[in-house]
C-alpha cells in the first residue's frame, strides 16, 4: 500500500506554489544582498519584500524581523540574546520556562544556567500540559531574565494562555518570548494581539522550506547576537542572507495567514474523528493535551501498557508515518519530559502517540488508519509482555 503520511508537526510538504516563488533565486537570481551591484540590488530588495510581508502577518515593523535558520535557532536567539543583555543591564539572574517546552529552549536554558551562572525556575505544567497564568504568577519577579512559553505544544497539542501571561510578565518588568513553532500554521500570530516581546517561526511547519525561520523581536529590546560577522538583519544575525529560502518562508506564511481558517475547517473534522473513534475502540486509553485547548491538527493519546517506539514501527510497517513522544536512551526507554509533566507513570507515558494531520490528509486515510490501530496497540502491549 501507499505511505501515509500523519506526522506533519514534524515537517510539512514543500507547497508547490512556495517553490514557484523561491526558483529564480537558485538560478537567475542568485545575487548576494550584501552586494553593491545590481545582481546584489535585487536579492536586497527580494529579502526587503518577504521582511515586508512576514511584518505585515505579524502585525510589526519589518526591521523588527530577523531571519534565522530555523526555528531552534529562533529559539535560542531569543534566550541567549536577550538573557545577557538584561542581566547585564538589570543583574535579573532567572529564566523562567517549563519542561514542557521544545528542547531549543530549554536545552538552551539547561545550558545558560550551568555554564554561564544563570538560574532556571521550571513552570509546573497541569494535566493537560498547559502553563496556566497562575503558575506564571507565582514564580515572577523583576529578578527574572526572560519567561518563555510556548504558543502551542509539539507534543500534545495543547494551546497556552499567551496573551494572559504576556500581561503579567510586563506588569513584572520582565521579558516575554513564545515559541510559535508549532503554532504558527493554525493559530494567529499578531504580537500586538498576543503581546510577546520575542517570537519564534520555523518555516517547514507551515509548507515553507526547511532551514529557514524568523524572530520577532519588540522594538526597543536590548537584543545581543549569537553569530556574529556582518552586520546582516540589522547587526543582530551576522551570515549570507538565504534568499531562496526567505522569500519561501515569506510565502508560505503569507499563504498560511490567508488560507488559516479553510485549513483548520479541513483537518478538524478528522481530528476529532480520530480522537473519538481511538476513545472507543482502545481500553486504557488518553488523550494527552487539552480536549478543546489544542492545535485543530493534532491528535495525541497515551495506551497504558505499550510501547510507543515500537507501535510507531509497527504502524510505519503498516503504511502510517506517526510519531512518539517517548524516546529510547541506550536501551532504557523513558518517558518524555512532557509525558513526565504532565504527572504520567512510566507505564502510560511510554505508550504516547501523536497524529497530526494536514493539507494532504484525506477522510479515506483516517478510515485506514482507525481500522488498523486498535489491532497494532494490542500487538504491541503483547510484545513488551512478552
Amino acid at each position: 500500500m501507499d505511505k501515509i503520511y500523519l506526522d506533519y508537526a514534524a515537517t510539512t510538504p514543500l507547497d508547490s506554489r512556495v517553490l514557484d516563488v523561491m526558483l529564480p533565486y537558485f538560478s537567475n537570481k542568485f545575487g548576494n544582498p550584501s552586494s553593491v551591484h545590481r545582481y546584489g540590488q535585487q536579492a536586497e530588495a527580494a529579502v526587503d519584500s518577504a521582511r515586508e510581508t512576514v511584518a505585515t502577518v505579524l502585525n510589526c515593523h519589518p526591521d523588527e524581523i530577523v531571519f534565522t535558520s530555523c526555528g531552534s535557532e529562533s529559539d535560542n536567539l531569543a534566550l541567549r540574546g536577550a538573557a545577557f543583555p538584561r542581566r547585564e543591564n538589570t543583574g535579573a539572574m532567572r529564566i523562567i520556562t517549563s519542561k514542557g517546552e521544545h528542547h531549543a529552549v530549554s536545552k538552551t536554558a539547561e545550558q545558560l544556567e550551568k555554564y554561564y551562572g544563570f538560574k532556571v525556575e521550571w513552570l509546573q505544567l497541569d494535566s493537560f500540559g498547559m502553563v496556566t497564568p497562575e503558575s506564571v504568577e507565582n514564580v515572577i519577579a523583576a529578578d527574572a531574565s526572560i519567561v518563555s512559553v510556548m504558543y502551542a505544544n509539539n507534543e500534545i497539542g495543547t494551546i497556552n494562555p499567551i496573551q494572559k501571561i504576556a500581561e503579567i510578565c510586563h506588569q513584572h518588568g520582565v521579558l516575554f518570548h513564545s515559541d510559535a513553532v508549532q503554532a504558527g500554521a493554525y493559530l494567529p500570530v499578531d504580537v500586538q494581539e498576543l503581546g510577546v516581546d520575542l517570537l519564534s517561526l520555523g518555516g517547514h511547519k507551515f509548507y515553507g522550506p526547511k532551514g529557514v525561520g524568523a524572530l520577532y523581536v519588540r522594538k526597543g529590546t536590548p537584543l545581543l547576537p549569537m553569530l556574529t560577522g556582518g552586520g546582516q538583519e540589522f547587526g543582530q544575525r551576522a551570515g549570507t542572507h538565504n534568499v531562496p529560502y526567505i522569500v519561501g518562508f515569506a510565502e508560505a506564511l503569507r499563504l498560511a495567514a490567508h488560507e488559516r481558517n479553510e485549513r483548520a475547517i479541513h483537518v478538524k473534522p478528522l481530528r476529532d474523528q480520530i480522537i473519538g473513534t481511538v476513545l472507543e475502540q482502545i481500553p486504557d486509553t488518553i488523550v494527552t493535551g487539552h480536549l478543546e485547548r489544542r492545535l485543530p491538527q493534532h491528535a495525541s493519546f497515551a495506551f497504558k501498557n505499550a510501547d510507543g517506539n515500537l507501535l510507531l514501527t509497527l504502524l510505519d510497517a503498516a503504511g502510517f508515518a506517526c510519531s512518539s513522544g517517548s524516546a529510547c536512551k541506550t536501551g532504557n526507554p523513558e518517558p518524555s519530559e512532557v509525558m513526565a509533566a504532565i504527572g504520567l507513570s512510566p507505564d502510560w507515558g511510554l505508550g504516547s502517540l501523536r497524529i497530526t494531520l494536514g493539507e494532504g490528509t484525506l477522510p479515506s486515510h483516517i478510515e485506514k488508519l482507525l481500522n488498523i490501530l486498535p489491532q497494532l496497540v494490542q500487538q504491541s502491549r503483547e510484545l513488551i509482555q512478552g
